[in-house]
């Protein structure tokens, strides 16, 4: 073997860098999100910091950044353009009261004994998402309704945590494979139709199961704090305090929606109604593509110019050559997306203190063969606003396409 290949070999095994690091890791673990990054690297990164630095994640995300800094005794801070992402921040990084816990225990019984005795209501609400069979057999979803149902009658802390249980339970009784970036459905058998009440019970089980865990997470106290407010990361909000170190990682450029694999907890959690409402997410996310956000670039101008204007047009020309129909809305697609970029930078360097550091994971990507390096733009939009000591680290081999890989692109803002 190669000393190539083994360097691969090694990045490859960084699973530490991804969520499934965070399985099992408290609070880390509550919910599921494949793109997200695991809390060791952020551990890792923010470790040298002295005890009560402030640290700004402008990408939330899940929460990684701003639970990790509370934890060590640190001030997190995020921000999010997803209300739902807002709100699993904020309630990933409270602190629990032992009476709230009791309170949530208390809760959790009362929940499921209503669940059980409404198990047969065929009037109960159920979520606009698009084929909901497919994601739930008609048991499952009989008991996600009375579960839902039932959390209804409570508000606060106490709501939120029941939420978190019953997102917990939709994705561990659902039909869907999240273990791949398509994600795909267990094949539909022939008695689907059938509302199964042992799918029922199972189901309303499973959301008592998901709560003890939650419950037991939740008393852990935070040694620091953290906030996670709503906002647009290419404009970060001029009251949040200044940062010592900026550490994120935003959406790839890969064209994948954000909004796809949120949609269950979405919809159940009403924070969606209807598709077009997740397209026009998307569309204000950087890096989104979904419905409405795609035939939306056919009339994207971009209001800046950026300091990687020449190096993308020589890319996202070859994307429009030999993309056939697609190519030039995906080569659009990657203009628009560093465009953002760079109006994110030029915001967030305003927020980092002097002298503080501003450090991204992001990953390469291809279209038609024709590498996009995000890696070396970011590095190259940060020396162009002034930033020193800019590096960039392969840190991950993130799949079997062998030119794809995950970086660090860090720099420090001058004194």
């Amino acid at each position: 073997m190669t000393a190539t290949a083994v360097d691969r070999l090694a990045l490859a095994r960084n699973e530490h860098m991804t969520f499934r690091a965070n399985m099992g890791a408290g609070r880390h673990g509550w919910l599921r999100l494949t793109p997200a990054y695991g809390v060791r690297l952020v551990r890792e990164r923010i470790s040298h910091l002295p005890a009560g630095s402030v640290i700004t994640d402008p990408f939330s995300g899940t929460g990684t950044t701003p639970l990790a800094a509370a934890e060590l005794g640190h001030t997190g801070q995020s921000v999010d353009i997803n209300p739902f992402l807002v709100w699993l921040g904020t309630v990933k990084t409270r602190r629990y009261a032992g009476g709230t816990l009791l309170a949530t225990a208390d809760a959790t019984r009362a929940v499921v004994a209503a669940a059980r005795a409404r198990r047969g209501d065929a009037g109960l609400w159920q979520p606009g998402l698009f084929r909901i069979e497919k994601w739930w057999g008609p048991g499952a979803l009989q008991a996600l309704k009375a579960l839902r149902a039932a959390i209804d009658a409570y508000d606060g802390a106490v709501r939120d945590l029941l939420d978190i249980g019953l997102c917990r339970s939709l994705i561990s009784c659902s039909n869907a494979a999240f273990n791949h970036q398509s994600m795909s459905f267990k094949a539909a058998t022939d008695d689907t139709a059938l509302l199964d009440a042992d799918d029922v019970e199972r189901t309303i089980a499973a959301f008592d199961t998901e709560m003890a865990t939650v419950i037991a997470s939740a008393r852990y106290d935070l040694l620091g704090s953290a906030s996670v407010r709503r906002g647009d990361s290419r404009q970060v909000l001029a009251d949040l305090p200044p940062a010592d170190l900026v550490l994120t990682s935003p959406p790839y450029a890969n064209r994948m929606s954000y909004i796809r694999e949120l949609r269950p907890y979405m919809y159940w959690l009403r924070y969606l109604d209807a598709a077009s409402d997740a397209g026009e997410l998307d569309w204000r996310a950087i890096g989104g593509t979904w419905g409405t956000a795609t035939s939306k670039l056919n009339t994207w101008v971009p209001e800046a110019e950026t300091p990687v204007d020449a190096a993308m047009k020589a890319v996202c020309d070859n994307i429009a050559a030999d993309g056939g129909r697609n190519g030039p809305l995906l080569a659009t697609y990657v203009h628009k997306y560093h465009h953002d970029m760079w109006l994110h930078f030029r915001s967030i360097t305003g927020h980092l203190k002097p002298g503080g550091r501003a450090s991204y994971i992001i990953g390469n990507s291809t279209f038609y063969q024709h590498e996009v390096p995000a890696h070396e733009w970011y590095a190259a939009m940060l020396r162009a606003l002034g930033y020193r000591d800019v590096r960039v680290e392969t840190i991950r081999k993130r799949n079997s396409n062998k030119a794809l890989f995950e970086y660090d692109v860090s720099g420090t803002k001058p004194a």
